[in-house]
């Protein structure tokens, strides 16, 4: 494994992005200086966080998120 998160990541089993080894090895993820703790997905190149919003959910059962433009940085927060 590598030292480096990948770009862009769900926690969604359903998306392309989805990586359940990743996701077990643990993955923090600060927006805009701040820990975020409810990230749904990332993308590092494009500037962009998916966040949950509280415990609401969509028509079809998804829990519905909002989607902030900033500055990303994911990192591990176990070691290999």
């Amino acid at each position: 494994m590598t030292d480096t998160p990948p770009d862009r990541l769900s926690s969604n089993p359903r998306s392309p992005y989805y990586d359940a080894a990743l996701l077990e090895r643990g993955i923090g993820v600060r927006f805009k200086g701040a820990e975020k703790t409810n990230v749904e997905e990332y993308c590092v190149s494009e500037g962009w966080v998916r966040l949950t919003v509280g415990t609401t959910l969509d028509r079809k059962g998804n829990p519905m998120t909002i989607k902030l433009q900033g500055p990303v940085e994911p990192y591990f927060r176990t070691t290999p």
